[in-house]
């Protein structure tokens, strides 16, 4: 196993992060690096940038219009694009629905629906989670009824992320009730702008409204929106979630973070305890051995070997470090790490903050916001078992 880069990989290194440092707003970065709120309009038009350079589809192959990079080069990618203060991609359209509609959509979904999510220009939701279906995600009821060349779907979404600003949504949806749970699901794609379709927020602890409900009452969906088989969506749906839980790891922007949390730990003369840098040591000691497990899977794919399966440790991990990267800036800023106020911030008390660092102001937001990472995408429970059957048998 070699982890070191080659002169090859470096060069494409500097040629991304020589493009994103032209090209990255300054007012997107500033915001990103000092996690203040990011507008549909921040995430989207940084979406759009890099889908006129042909990069928000960085995963993709050529034949689907991606740049056809390696894994190492896609590696290299989102890590100067986390570095330099980079929205994340909105993962729904490029990494997670895109795959299935090309492994498994036919040629007309793959034409129809893969230049808009390639360009930025469609935004996707997930509707996956309902509110007795989570973790369990085999016992969905949202049900979809075939009628003539049409579904009739009725039921609920929840959790759904940013689903306030989806144009469409990828649905996991009930089309049999014959046998196992898992082999009545189909796989769905709605417009969200169909009649019947109604999206509402829930405030979280943090006072955003990241998340949604989503209810459909008759919604018609036409049968070519199906992907793939009727009642084969649990296998597409298991597909896209390995790279939901490898996504959710986001080691990249956990490296960022911890560069902030230096910060904030000096300008807060933190930095001077000796206990408290033990602290930031063992976080960034975790923080290395998540990169060198992802750079283990990149490095069995680079040589041909079967990768390895552990998209499950990889969420484990990534989730936790998160929240342990949140908490210690809460840690660092005491009693400057105020709850975000909304309208506060829309007056720009952000930028008068009464003492301690301008970045404090939103830590308690992070803090709260993150508390979600060990949930979703399937609990951590759920996924050392998973891990254990695996290893185990």
């Amino acid at each position: 196993m070699d982890l070191a880069f080659t002169p090859e990989e470096q060069a494409f290194r500097e040629e991304v992060r020589t493009w994103v440092h032209a090209n990255l707003p300054a007012e997107i970065s500033h915001k990103v690096h000092n996690a203040l709120r990011l507008t549909r309009d921040d995430m989207q038009g940084w979406a759009k940038i890099l889908g006129k350079k042909g990069w928000l589809a960085f995963g993709w192959p050529e034949e689907f219009g991606g740049p056809g990079w390696t894994a190492v080069q896609k590696h290299l990618f989102e890590e100067e694009c986390a570095l330099a203060g980079a929205p994340r991609i909105i993962p729904f359209g490029p990494v997670m629905v895109a795959p299935v509609i090309m492994a498994f959509g036919n040629a007309e979904q793959q034409k129809r629906f893969l230049p808009g999510i390639a360009s930025g220009e469609v935004w996707w939701s997930q509707g996956y989670s309902e509110p007795g279906s989570g973790s369990d995600l085999a016992s969905v009821k949202t049900r979809a009824e075939r009628v003539g060349d049409k579904y009739i779907v009725n039921g609920q979404k929840t959790w759904t992320t940013l689903g306030q600003f989806g144009d469409w949504m990828f649905n996991l949806v009930r089309t049999s009730n014959e046998g196992k749970p898992q082999t009545g699901i189909s796989f769905l794609l709605v417009d969200m702008k169909s009649p019947g379709v109604t999206v509402r927020p829930i405030k979280l602890l943090d006072g955003e409204c990241e998340v949604n409900e989503v209810f459909f009452d008759n919604v018609e969906v036409p049968v070519e929106n199906l992907v793939g088989e009727e009642n084969k969506g649990w296998t597409y749906a298991k597909h896209l979630l390995s790279h939901e839980r490898t996504n959710i790891a986001d080691v990249n922007r956990s490296k960022r973070e911890l560069e902030r949390l230096k910060r904030i730990a000096k300008a807060e003369g933190m930095w001077d305890d000796s206990r408290f840098r033990d602290q930031i040591a063992l976080l960034e000691v975790d923080i290395v051995a998540l990169e060198m497990m992802v750079l283990r899977v990149l490095s069995a794919e680079k040589s041909g070997k079967n990768s390895l399966d552990i998209a499950g440790l990889l969420k484990i991990k990534g989730s936790e470090i998160q929240q342990r990267y949140a908490e210690l800036m809460m840690l660092a800023a005491g009693p400057f790490a105020l709850p975000f106020i909304e309208e506060a911030m829309e007056a720009g008390w952000q930028g008068n903050f009464p003492g301690g660092e301008t970045a404090n102001a939103p830590l308690a937001s992070t803090y709260f916001n993150l508390r979600k990472t060990t949930i979703y995408g399937g609990s951590n429970e759920v996924q050392r078992n998973i891990v254990a059957q695996t290893v185990f048998g």
